[in-house]
């Protein structure tokens, strides 16, 4: 009589592949997490920072036309009033821009 096992008997588990499985099953889920979305405070102060940028580009540019319209209408400098505001409005609305950009995060 034979005491190996025959060759129709399922091979044992092994050890090492059961190490790999679990190895493989915790990076998986690393991964996983590592590629799910960012949600919550991060994604919502990128969204506050953007509108505030864009908030004083708009507001720079309709409030030196607005300025320049004024200015123009009681001056009776037509066009150039008009024009040096809504440049010196956007050069505002730029710095402004420059000045939330260049804030370091808390």
């Amino acid at each position: 009589m034979n005491d190996e096992p025959s060759a129709q008997d399922p091979v044992g588990e092994d050890a090492r592949i059961d190490a790999l499985d679990e190895k493989l099953k915790a990076l998986r889920q690393r991964e996983d997490a590592r590629n799910r979305p960012v949600g919550g405070a991060e994604a919502d102060e990128n969204y506050r920072v953007g509108n505030r940028v864009l908030a004083e580009l708009l507001g720079g540019l309709a409030g030196g036309l607005f300025l320049g319209w004024v200015i123009d209408r009681f001056a009776g400098t037509s066009p150039w009033g008009l024009l040096s505001m809504m440049f010196f409005g956007i050069f505002v609305g730029f710095r402004n821009i420059l000045r939330i950009t260049s804030k370091r995060p808390e």
